[in-house]
């Protein structure tokens, strides 16, 4: 995978039914209907999320980009 940051992992997120509930500072909180998982995302400016988290995301979310 290649890296990606925060605001793009927000749009793939909102495009694949996944609804933003909150935002509590620079983290992004997403539900989606049906899941019991919350997704959070850090968005700090244009800086990549860490391949651990993108990849934690990615399984949870069964996103791939």
């Amino acid at each position: 995978m290649r890296p990606i940051t925060g605001k793009e992992m927000c749009r793939l997120l909102q495009q694949h039914g996944w609804i933003l509930k909150r935002i509590r500072g620079s983290h992004h909180i997403f539900g989606k209907s049906g899941e019991f998982k919350i997704i959070t995302v850090p968005v700090h400016a244009n800086a990549t999320l860490k391949p651990g988290l993108a990849n934690r995301i990615s399984k949870d979310t069964d996103i791939v980009w």
